[in-house]
């Protein structure tokens, strides 16, 4: 009797154990929980967070793999900090300051602060953009050789003439930004509005024409309406989340087709591929060697080409290496002066021209590269 019941026992044991297998052998399904529009990233992108040492409401995760201890976020800016930064100018005026110039002194300023880079006119620089023009060409299409691209320009591209003020006052001129006064910066946006024949109230801005905050703020862009989706309001970020989530705003639905698809254009060529155009495997297309030691392929002229060329491969911005006859004073005034003006900054140009991550003996190896160059 006892050894039948020990048999039935045995049996249920081992019934039970492979019925526990077959059910925790079976694959679980796991089900992210997708966030909320508002708890996304801008970009439309799913973040999942971790709350409870859980990532997604899903998994367990080890807490020492990704806490940081005792990481100092500073402290709060103060009132001033934050006023002193405080110098945007908002697609509905908010923050333009008050202030006035006239097309004519807009012309003066512009052909001594920005002609060099953006040439005569707004007509563009080796380099740097075209500030007039392309009305009517962001949707041009280039489908055949002599298509005329879409042309980007204050005229046929911006949105809102605040942002313009707020760009040249900012960023503008380039060696030495936020340099100009606001009534400097009226006087060249009205130049830039006379350019693009932008109209205030119907009024075209000749030489005399006087801008000001108030008239400013009736400026219509041609492009206002050009921009998708529309993010402007306190709802903008929400917008541009809900727009970007889906796909098929600005690309092809991610959807596999996977019956009755049409089938891809065999695309064939139409010229012979003869030896004129496929060169035989034998023919040598190495580049030129360089020379360990040259000058050109130096670290120095490498973190010139970095930090430096924007400048100074722009003759009317600043001295070009290679040009003996703009170097030839400079040089004679020493090489540690020429150093002291490149740490230090000199005239127009900043402290080691703005790139303040270089070291002294960096900027010195910079220096000493374009003398060579120069001599």
């Amino acid at each position: 009797m006892f050894k039948l019941d020990l048999k039935r026992i045995s049996t249920f044991v081992a019934l039970t154990l492979f019925a526990t297998t077959s059910i925790s052998a079976q694959p679980q399904e796991i089900k992210l929980q997708t966030p909320p529009l508002d708890k996304r990233a801008v970009d439309g992108a799913i973040k999942y967070h971790i709350k409870d040492d859980v990532y997604a409401d899903t998994y367990k995760i080890n807490p020492d793999a990704y806490e940081i201890k005792q990481f100092n976020f500073g402290r709060e800016a103060t009132k001033n900090e934050i006023k002193a930064r405080d110098i945007d100018v908002r697609y509905d005026w908010q923050g333009l300051p008050d202030g006035k110039g006239s097309v004519e002194q807009g012309d003066e300023l512009y052909a001594k602060h920005c002609e060099m880079c953006h040439g005569e006119m707004g007509s563009g620089g080796k380099g740097y953009p075209l500030l007039v023009g392309g009305q009517g060409t962001l949707k041009n299409q280039m489908l055949k050789p002599g298509d005329e691209p879409p042309i980007k320009t204050i005229g046929s591209y911006w949105p809102y003439a605040s942002t313009l003020w707020w760009y040249v006052k900012t960023g503008m001129p380039f060696p030495h930004p936020m340099s100009l006064t606001n009534d400097e910066v009226y006087a060249i946006v009205a130049y830039l509005l006379s350019l693009n024949e932008i109209t205030i109230d119907g009024e075209e801005l000749d030489d005399e024409y006087v801008l000001t905050k108030e008239k400013l703020m009736k400026v219509v862009m041609p492009n206002v309406n050009g921009f998708y989706p529309d993010v402007n309001g306190p709802d903008g970020p929400l917008v541009m989340k809900k727009f970007l989530s889906d796909s098929s705003n600005y690309a092809t639905p991610n959807v596999r087709c996977m019956k009755n698809c049409p089938t891809a254009k065999v695309v064939r060529i139409s010229q012979p591929l003869d030896d004129g155009i496929r060169p035989p495997l034998s023919t040598k297309r190495d580049l030129p060697k360089k020379e360990e030691g040259s000058a050109q392929n130096s670290k120095y002229a490498k973190l010139f080409e970095e930090k430096c060329s924007a400048c100074h491969m722009n003759k009317a911005i600043a001295p070009v290496p290679g040009d003996k006859e703009e170097w030839a004073s400079r040089i004679k005034q020493g090489i540690e002066t020429l150093y002291e003006h490149a740490i230090k900054g000199f005239k127009g140009m900043p402290p080691k021209g703005g790139a303040m991550d270089l070291s002294d003996e960096d900027i010195k190896g910079i220096v000493d590269f374009m003398v060579e160059q120069s001599k």
